[in-house]
């Protein structure tokens, strides 16, 4: 029998993100009103005056949990066009996980390489390529919080990197996004005038292909490595991200 953690948060209005979901809903009486107008009936025709429940709902295409394409990052990528949403391989979005835990550093810290090394020998596993590397902060606990935009540790360019070379094509975090919070990346862009410092673990795409899941949840519920990771993204036309369900599999 198999095992399966969800590693999505809720899409909802109420989460403290800035591309907000807002939702139009009607339910089985109004189904039913909207059936009749719609096929010369009355209400009364349908059984116990209720048909269907629908609804309609607004939402960017980063919002709630997904996986960002390369097309996000760069208008190219290794020399070429970057894919969208709906060219990833689906190869790509499942394989063995592994959870590097960083919950333990600090709002706006920037992963290092050196961080992602040591977190593998502490685990002690060894990334091969098509593995699925999820980065844990515990910021999902804080989705309803104000400070959720900038709750997370993030990654730095060349801890990215480092992951793009041994072969991950698809990695994540429960943090709002990749990099470190953006009012850190600003203030250090202030502070040095070094343009690379903003949005740096995105732009790596620009010479390494890959994809990254952000705002998942339920990090803290895995072990190190041991299950299969599936996040596989809505088929989007164009899209620069995708919507997703991403799950840990346990056999």
């Amino acid at each position: 029998m198999k095992k399966i953690i969800d590693l999505a948060v809720y899409t909802d209005p109420e989460a403290c993100e800035p591309e907000k979901a807002t939702f139009k809903r009607i339910y089985h009486d109004e189904g039913a009103i909207q059936a009749a107008g719609m096929f010369g009936l009355k209400k009364e025709d349908f059984v116990d005056g209720k048909l269907w429940a629908n609804g309609q709902a607004t939402l960017g295409e980063h919002t709630g949990t997904h996986l960002d394409a390369p097309i996000h990052y760069a208008p190219t990528s290794e020399g070429k066009p970057a894919k969208t949403i709906d060219q990833i391989p689906l190869e790509w979005c499942y394989g063995d996980g592994v959870v590097l835990d960083f919950h333990h550093k600090e709002a706006g810290y920037a992963i290092t390489k050196q961080d992602v090394i040591d977190e593998l020998k502490r685990i002690k596993y060894t990334v091969k390529p098509g593995d699925i590397v999820l980065i844990r902060t515990d910021a999902d606990k804080k989705i309803y919080q104000p400070d959720y935009f900038n709750a997370h540790a993030g990654m730095s360019a060349e801890a990215t990197i480092y992951l793009c070379e041994l072969g991950v094509k698809v990695m994540g975090t429960d943090g709002w996004g990749w990099d470190v919070p953006f009012k850190v990346a600003v203030e250090k862009y202030k502070e040095t005038g070094d343009k690379s410092v903003l949005w740096e673990g995105h732009l790596v795409g620009r010479t390494h292909e890959y994809c990254h899941i952000e705002k998942l949840a339920n990090l803290d519920q895995l072990p190190p490595f041991g299950y299969k990771v599936a996040v596989f993204p809505v088929k989007l036309k164009g899209g620069t991200a995708g919507w997703a369900r991403p799950v840990a599999i346990f056999e």
